[in-house]
């Protein structure tokens, strides 16, 4: 964390306000650390080198997006988005949308294609399952 926001403003109604930009398709920035191709180079490794590049903003699509918790300066939410969708970029602008700022403090993925974190297993679970070996 490099810098603080105000967030006394912030009540349902702008949360509300914020929450309906992020509905259906929405353009987005990626991050410059992000594995994107440009000119045939990674982004994050022309970061890392300190190079700069003109960031092309891409369509993305928000199937929903619910609040779960607001804990000032914390809210917590839960995203049902499409591929290609970079969930640190969607909570900066949230920020933004906010008037105030964000970042993304914790993730967690609970789906991909047709695996979601409700079928996962415990290691140990996985562990014994596997076969003896001989």
């Amino acid at each position: 964390v490099d810098a603080t926001f105000p967030t006394d403003h912030i009540d349902e109604a702008l949360l509300a306000q914020a929450v309906a930009k992020f509905q259906g398709k929405i353009t987005q920035f990626p991050p410059i650390f992000s594995a994107i191709k440009q000119d045939g180079k990674r982004l994050y490794k022309i970061a890392r080198e300190g190079g700069t590049v003109d960031i092309k903003s891409r369509e993305v699509e928000i199937l929903s997006f619910a609040i779960q918790n607001v804990q000032l300066p914390t809210i917590d939410f839960v995203v049902d988005c499409s591929k290609g969708t970079y969930i640190r970029s969607l909570a900066y602008d949230f920020g933004k949308a906010l008037k105030s700022g964000a970042y993304l403090a914790e993730l967690t993925r609970t789906k991909v294609g047709d695996y979601s974190l409700d079928q996962a297993w415990e290691l140990d679970d996985f562990i014994e399952s596997l076969p003896e070996k001989e």
